[in-house]
């Protein structure tokens, strides 16, 4: 069986969630001992093995859907977010005053990937309803890694989501050289998802039992305030802009 729980799994966080993990196991009664975390995300979320993982919402509403079952959702308590929502922020070196996105028309723009609802999918969207297009894209790999490519001049600017954000200023002493631009509009957040073999009521209720049970320590450095059952209808109605490559595309036809 495979438990992968990578998204926010950062090494200050491992602790915490191999505590967390170790709670949702010990009232379920079976499931691997240890969180994987070797494991690609793709081969976790489409293994026939999957107990638990969580994932995003762009990967489970244009590839994913119809092949897990959709547990529930993490709510965080995020400002300006309905329980078990997210949205992202636009961030951007620190050189004194507030940027405006316009700003950033026709620059480069950092992202994660190009299947991340909080780090491609929701800031084009927000940017074509601007009329917003970058100059150019860098994929970097990771959501800190974006915010990395930023400090060093790689890129102008980049979106994050909004835990991301909150955990890089609790931990990364670089986070002060950065400034938030502008916030997207919030969507669902990323699921717990299980094999489609898995009945996901008890699981929903297992891990709900479990984010109340976790160390108040433990459970305020995760942000979990409790699961949220959002209908995979609200995740499929979230909308999907053109993908980097038809979208390097559009930069190059402006050019």
């Amino acid at each position: 069986m495979i438990a992968f729980l990578g998204m926010y799994d950062r090494p200050e966080l491992e602790k915490d969630n191999d505590l967390f993990w170790s709670k949702i196991r010990n009232t379920l009664g079976q499931g691997p001992e240890k969180l994987d975390r070797d494991i690609d995300p793709w081969k976790a979320w489409q293994s026939p093995d999957l107990l638990l993982a969580q994932t995003c919402g762009c990967p489970f509403r244009t590839r994913l859907y119809g092949e897990v079952n959709l547990i529930g959702t993490p709510d965080y308590g995020l400002e300006g977010c309905p329980p078990g929502y997210y949205r992202s922020v636009f961030i951007a070196r620190n050189e004194g005053s507030k940027p405006r996105l316009r700003d950033f028309d026709r620059r480069c723009f950092a992202y994660n990937e190009g299947l991340s609802q909080s780090g491609w999918a929701a800031p084009l969207i927000h940017m074509q309803d601007r009329d917003i297009l970058p100059g150019s894209l860098l994929e970097t790999g990771g959501h800190r890694k974006s915010a990395q490519a930023v400090l060093e001049g790689e890129a102008d600017f980049a979106a994050l989501d909004a835990l991301t954000w909150e955990l890089i200023r609790e931990h990364d002493d670089f986070a002060d050289q950065l400034c938030e631009v502008d916030w997207t509009s919030a969507t669902p957040g990323l699921p717990y998802i299980t094999a489609i073999t898995n009945d996901p009521g008890p699981l929903f209720q297992i891990i709900k039992s479990a984010i109340q049970d976790l160390e108040s320590d433990s459970r305020a450095r995760l942000h979990l305030k409790d699961l949220a059952l959002i209908p995979a209808p609200d995740y499929l109605a979230v909308p999907t802009p053109p993908g980097p490559v038809l979208t390097e595309m559009k930069i190059k036809a402006r050019r």
